[in-house]
């Protein structure tokens, strides 16, 4: 089998040589370089992965944790972290969990045996902190991104928007164009984003004079479906309702199919806001209004933080102060909202 002596041999020079070559961190001539990569081109050397991560205490590699590849947030914050993690030599691993924690606990397990440098995890909900505290504890390198309970605020690395802000003014932005019966969409208790997002929405009403209405708050049942029945009900109960604000896009468009299936006219006579911003929400009819998170930039900032956790503790055996980016938000207006 072809090594590394092998390539030094046939090219003349050390196995050091070859190993600043093939790593480029360190200066070769390039006469000396040229020569070692013509050896490793001819012979079909391929450098052993594990046996370098083992030399190096490291593999270039970091595993990001998603609920949901179908959640269509979680592509474009993917998109962010591999663009990111490429330019700095290292790989991304994908696990996909579907919300279940044993399959969370169990990916992290195998992925630390299989030598990953750090984590990005997207899925944080108030029942599943343990296998975050264990990382916490040891020292591990991780990044939580959309997701995160208060507890975690100060304690770990988190990238986040300012959910109760950007809802505030994104109802705020309904009241002040002649709204004044405004519906909610809500997402799982068991998320704590999605109760600051509630609050913003009460905050909003109550710091307009205007009554926070229980039944105007519309829970998430098994799933986003269950708005399209909660929806049809809530118009037949009350049809005075002249706006619903959803807490995430696919939740707006169940909302608008529910509308559209009762043959009640968006926005004339409802107006529909979303959260988020996906590619989809433009391509709605008619095209949703929604609050933009910038979920690309959040995955680019996820991985550049992460490679410097892993980066420092690598040079000073521990890792840096937390750190929490709070990321701004844009109310995007379309045509599923109008002034009164």
């Amino acid at each position: 089998m072809v090594n590394i002596k092998t390539v030094a041999t046939i090219a003349g020079v050390s196995p050091s040589t070859v190993s600043r070559v093939l790593g480029g961190t360190s200066y070769v001539k390039q006469e000396t370089k040229e020569k070692v990569l013509k050896v490793i081109r001819e012979t079909g050397y391929a450098p052993n992965a594990l046996a370098k991560s083992l030399k190096e205490g490291r593999s270039n590699t970091i595993c990001l944790l998603m609920p949901s590849i179908q959640n269509l947030i979680f592509p474009i914050i993917t998109q962010g972290v591999e663009d990111t993690a490429r330019k700095h030599g290292f790989s991304v691993i994908l696990c996909n969990t579907n919300e279940d924690v044993q399959v969370e606990s169990a990916y992290i397990d195998k992925m630390r045996q299989r030598w990953v440098d750090g984590f990005i995890l997207c899925e944080v909900a108030k029942d599943n902190t343990e296998y975050v505290d264990a990382l916490h504890q040891e020292q591990f390198p991780f990044v939580l991104v959309a997701r995160f309970n208060p507890q975690d605020q100060g304690q770990l690395n988190i990238v986040s928007v300012d959910n109760y802000g950007a809802t505030y003014q994104a109802v705020s932005h309904l009241i002040e164009t002649g709204h004044r019966q405004i519906a909610i969409a809500v997402g799982s208790e068991q998320l704590h984003f999605y109760e600051e997002r509630l609050r913003g929405y009460q905050a909003a009403l109550t710091d307009h004079g205007m009554e926070v209405n229980p039944a105007l708050i519309l829970n998430q049942g098994s799933g986003d479906e269950s708005f399209y029945a909660q929806t049809k009900c809530l118009m037949e109960t009350h049809p005075t309702v002249d706006a619903i604000f959803c807490t995430a896009d696919p939740k707006a468009f169940v909302v608008l199919r529910a509308l559209h299936d009762m043959k009640i006219q968006v926005p004339t006579q409802v107006s529909v806001m979303g959260f988020d911003n996906v590619p989809l929400s433009a391509l709605m009819e008619p095209p949703l209004s929604t609050v933009s998170q910038p979920l690309y930039q959040m995955g680019v900032l996820a991985a550049t933080n992460l490679i410097k956790q892993i980066l420092h503790k690598e040079k000073s055996g521990t890792l840096p102060p937390p750190v929490h980016d709070v990321m701004q938000t844009e109310i995007i207006l379309r045509k599923s909202t109008c002034i009164r």
